[in-house]
């Protein structure tokens, strides 16, 4: 994103290029355990809910044990019922952040 607004000394116009181009999205999606950084996976492009999905089934649930906790946002591709299953089935529970609380999310 490129800024709106910048500052120039009072009196004259801020003189600023912005890039132009075609951009690419990259993803890094990671679990953060109190000690450590756990199951890192970076994609080329966007999240989507079939991305989110196998990143959990492939990456996140092997690392997972029983009772482990699993703390998500409310972004839509958290929230398929495949992502909720294949979590609770490695024993893990599963807990949504409340709407509007960046606060509470380090990541």
């Amino acid at each position: 994103m490129a800024p709106l607004r910048g500052w120039a000394p009072c009196g004259q116009r801020l003189k600023a290029k912005v890039p132009f181009g075609h951009w690419n999205t990259s993803t890094f999606v990671a679990a953060l355990r109190q000690d450590r950084v756990e199951a890192p996976w970076f994609i080329d492009g966007p999240i989507n809910g079939e991305r989110f999905r196998l990143y959990v089934e492939k990456v996140l649930c092997p690392t997972l044990k029983p009772g482990d906790i699993v703390i998500l946002d409310n972004l839509g591709s958290h929230k398929g019922k495949a992502v909720r299953q294949a979590i609770r089935a490695v024993g893990a529970r599963l807990l949504f952040l409340p709407k509007y609380s960046p606060d509470l999310n380090p990541i």
